[in-house]
């Protein structure tokens, strides 16, 4: 099994350039946030009245993470939408942010064209692809950018760049209310990056105990309120990361219904394992399902684990959590012996739907 404290045996099977791909998201960050704030908007857009982002997989993780942030900070109503299609009730007055990494996600296209047949106001993200066309051609305002700082060229490895340019598009439409975190996020990736990364021992690596914890089980996360898109990106991760089955539970939901299902089939708890992603920025009635929910799972038989968030804002909290899942899922691919980059079964689907 790999030694998560020797470099040597994490070179071996991280093939991909994944590692320097986490280690430079503060750099994504930083990249995409500056060169956003130079880009030319819709015009009108700030009177829009909706926002609706589109893409998918990891090009949706972006919208999902500022998604669940800033419901209370929002001025409109903001969605994230993963067909196709558009809602019925888009129309001249919505502002549609159609995001695809390689510009060629089908769906994204697809929701970008019927976007434009709407006389949505459309903002378009990739790095070029048949989405930069489809942008330059109907003069439509975007931001293509060069993804320097993730080596690994896979989408899911981009989150910084698509974190941060879907933040500073809706603070800079004025969409969001937000002061100027920049520096303060920017700080908190850096440190996490240094906490967890493969200098960092075993002995005091978080990321790397959870890693362990995690080998041979199903992991199904649960999180609540402002962290609920960060920890979709930490399952999807584990998923294509890890090549490890993982789903998400949000509470309060989850406690009317979730918990009825936990007596069958017996053999569910050898193999599943509930990582609880708590919060002391949660509100108190939700804080206080945490411990009960736990409680339920132990009385019926279920291992669990709980990572508590060290970080003092909510959005700082987000930014924490992001460093923690990607390392996580990062460390378990090395300990099944995987190299996590490549994603075979995502691109035999591809190539037969295609066909």
């Amino acid at each position: 099994m790999t030694n998560l404290d020797v470099l040597e045996d994490i070179k071996k099977l991280d093939k991909g350039g994944f590692l320097s791909s986490l280690q430079l998201i503060p750099d994504q960050f930083s990249q995409a946030w500056e060169e956003m704030e130079k880009c030319k908007l819709p015009q009108a857009s700030s009177s829009c009245q909706n926002v609706v982002i589109c893409g998918m997989g990891g090009s949706a993780l972006g919208g999902r993470v500022v998604d669940s942030l800033v419901y209370d900070k929002a001025r409109v109503p903001i969605e994230v939408f993963t067909e196709y299609t558009m809602p019925t009730y888009v129309n001249s007055a919505s502002f549609v942010i159609v995001f695809s990494y390689s510009g060629n996600t089908e769906e994204t296209l697809s929701a970008a064209k019927e976007a434009l047949s709407k006389g949505a106001k459309i903002f378009g993200i990739t790095t070029g692809g048949k989405l930069a066309e489809f942008l330059k051609k109907n003069k439509l305002a975007s931001y293509v950018f060069n993804p320097k700082y993730n080596p690994s060229g896979q989408p899911r490895m981009g989150l910084g760049y698509a974190i941060a340019s879907i933040f500073s598009l809706l603070s800079k439409c004025a969409f969001i209310r937000y002061g100027n975190e920049k520096e303060d996020i920017n700080f908190t990736l850096k440190k996490y990056v240094e906490e967890f990364d493969v200098a960092a021992p075993e002995s005091k690596n978080l990321a790397k105990t959870f890693a362990r914890k995690l080998l041979h089980k199903a992991v199904v996360l649960m999180a609540s309120e402002h962290l609920v898109g960060i920890s979709h990106a930490f399952a999807n991760e584990l998923n294509e990361n890890s090549k490890t089955f993982s789903a998400l539970f949000d509470l309060p939901e989850a406690n009317h219904h979730l918990m009825e299902g936990l007596r069958f089939p017996p053999k569910a708890k050898e193999i599943l394992n509930f990582l609880f992603i708590q919060s002391k920025n949660y509100t108190p009635r939700v804080q206080k399902r945490y411990p009960i929910t736990k409680e339920v799972f132990k009385i019926n038989g279920y291992s669990s684990s709980t990572y508590v968030t060290s970080s003092d804002e909510k959005v700082l909290e987000i930014f924490e959590v992001l460093m923690f899942g990607s390392y996580v899922s990062f460390y378990l691919a090395m300990l099944n012996g995987i190299d996590p980059t490549p994603i075979p079964w995502v691109d035999y689907f591809k190539a037969q739907l295609v066909r």
